[in-house]
């Protein structure tokens, strides 16, 4: 049986691998009781290594903080393009669309604007560089949605977008997100864009997330919805098994770029 020092190990270990463990899997793993890791897990939050949630701990440092989109943009970039060509195949002609702010819903515009520059569109979104994009195209007609521009993501985010999307229905909301977590779902930096990714889904038909793997496991700030809320994830080869077969078990189409 393993000291209390190599349980702690293992669970540390864990955490720093997948982001988060969830209790009853470490007590099988290990051959201890539940009432033993809760104990162990307990020590850990009080020395500031983790926190407990929900039967399951995160680490410490899977929170997240809110970038600009520049340097959003520069990350993973490969993988996001990949991303946005597999949410490209979603898109149909004559469609109508929704896309949150975001650097993987920008390169979604991207291929858009390079790809299908003749598909006829209506597109939805708060994000002026994709307003400014795809309004560069004969046949897109953009709404774009009104109230104070955030510096940091380009989105325009303010109560007055409500009443333009209680008037609207689209087929798909693709969103981009700054964490996906199995027990706070998806969520965003900032409380003004994670309400308005609320009022988005609600107008749309489904909801696609876009988002490279180093998203998992990590959580923010304003939480937009559970696992179970979301239709389909888009996301790179770098999700772990483990992710794959939570996301799976939400009854969440996974889709690997």
């Amino acid at each position: 049986m393993l000291s209390i020092a190599e349980r702690h190990k293992y669970i540390l270990d864990k955490l720093d691998k997948y982001g988060f463990v969830r209790i009853s899997e470490i007590s099988e793993e290990l051959g201890v009781t539940k009432v033993t890791i809760r104990k162990d897990i307990k020590i850990l939050e009080s020395r500031g290594l983790l926190y407990k949630v929900h039967g399951s701990a995160r680490s410490a440092a899977h929170s997240i903080i809110d970038r600009d989109l520049m340097t959003k943009s520069l990350l993973n970039r490969d993988a996001k393009q990949r991303i946005a060509s597999r949410a490209l195949e979603l898109v149909s002609d004559n469609d109508a669309i929704m896309i949150s702010a975001g650097s993987t819903t920008y390169a979604l515009a991207e291929a858009i604007h390079d790809k299908q520059p003749n598909v006829s569109l209506n597109v939805v979104t708060p994000f002026l560089k994709v307003s400014i994009l795809l309004n560069e195209l004969e046949n897109v007609c953009v709404e774009q949605l009104g109230g104070r521009v955030f510096k940091k993501s380009f989105g325009a985010f303010s109560g007055s977008a409500d009443f333009s999307l209680n008037n609207m229905v689209c087929s798909t909301f693709f969103i981009g997100v700054d964490g996906i977590d199995p027990d706070f779902g998806i969520t965003t930096s900032t409380i003004e864009e994670a309400h308005l990714s609320q009022k988005m889904m609600e107008s749309s038909l489904r909801t696609v997330v876009l988002a490279d793997s180093s998203k998992f496991g990590l959580h923010g700030f304003g939480r937009i919805a559970s696992l179970e809320d979301v239709d389909i994830i888009i996301t790179d080869d770098g999700v772990s098994a483990e992710m794959r077969k939570i996301i799976e078990e939400a009854g969440v189409e996974l889709i690997i770029a």
